[in-house]
């Protein structure tokens, strides 16, 4: 079963939304974790954030690309109305934010599920202050090159161990491993989802993303490469699909002036 790796699910199972306020779903059964991690180092990941309910609910991730702008998974930004979100940075510790902002405007791709379902799963949003940099709060830098199958990329997120628990408190980091494109495909036995906008990792069964994880960043060799977006709930021995901001480069440069999805 393939499922988007967010926790709207868990308010809103089983029902129908409109999408400038939210996102459809279906029935999943998602786990809620990165699965086989292990604790980060403190300041290890300073430019990812954590985007929470306005009730303090995590349930994306995502990265800071300047003072006001953060990038994310598409489904992160239509799960729930952003006057309902809050975006914390610069902390390992998703309890004691760095700094609280709130988002003022989200961009999601104007292709947004199309052709299919879970293409062009991609985001920025934008916040309603600067976001003040420091030693655990920086810019990511986006790789301008694609990582080769068998390259190691690290993930790093908040999901929780099971479930039926909540999301840990504590930032969890994973060392994993890029796969083929067509073997992404063929392991998925060619599902459409898998577009020319995604790169794949797939290391062992028991590890890997899942819901919570959306929307966190996959780096390789210190830049961003990826984005989650989905997989198979979770670290079952399937791959893990991201959005890849190589490719997408140029949407985030100018979607803001270009591409947009308004849902504010």
């Amino acid at each position: 079963m393939a499922v988007r790796l967010s926790l709207i699910w868990l308010l809103l199972l089983g029902t129908s939304i409109d999408v400038t306020r939210g996102k459809r779903l279906d029935r999943k059964l998602l786990d809620n974790r990165i699965v086989g991690g292990q604790e980060a180092e403190d300041g290890a990941a300073p430019y990812q954030v954590s985007i929470q309910t306005t009730w303090k609910t995590h349930i994306c991730s995502g990265v800071i690309l300047n003072e006001q702008w953060i990038l994310t998974a598409g489904h992160c930004a239509l799960d729930f109305s952003i006057e309902d979100l809050r975006i914390i940075v610069g902390t390992n510790d998703r309890l004691e934010p760095g700094q609280t902002l709130f988002p003022d405007e989200a961009l999601v791709h104007c292709l947004y599920d199309i052709p299919y379902v879970y293409n062009n799963d991609i985001a920025l949003i934008h916040v309603n202050e600067s976001i003040i940099f420091n030693d655990r709060t920086q810019i990511v830098e986006l790789s301008r090159v694609q990582p080769p199958a068998g390259s190691t990329v690290t993930l790093t997120g908040w999901g929780a161990p099971e479930s039926s628990l909540p999301t840990v408190q504590y930032l969890q980091t994973l060392n994993l491993t890029i796969i083929a494109h067509e073997e992404c495909r063929e392991r998925w036995d060619f599902h459409d989802g898998i577009d020319v906008g995604h790169i794949c990792t797939f290391t062992r069964e028991g590890e890997g993303a899942c819901s919570g994880d959306s929307g966190g960043p996959l780096m390789w060799e210190g830049k961003l490469v990826g984005l989650v977006n989905w997989g198979r709930a979770c670290g079952v021995g399937m791959p893990d699909m991201y959005a890849n901001t190589v490719y997408y480069q140029d949407w985030i440069r100018r979607t803001r002036s270009g591409c947009k999805n308004r849902v504010n």
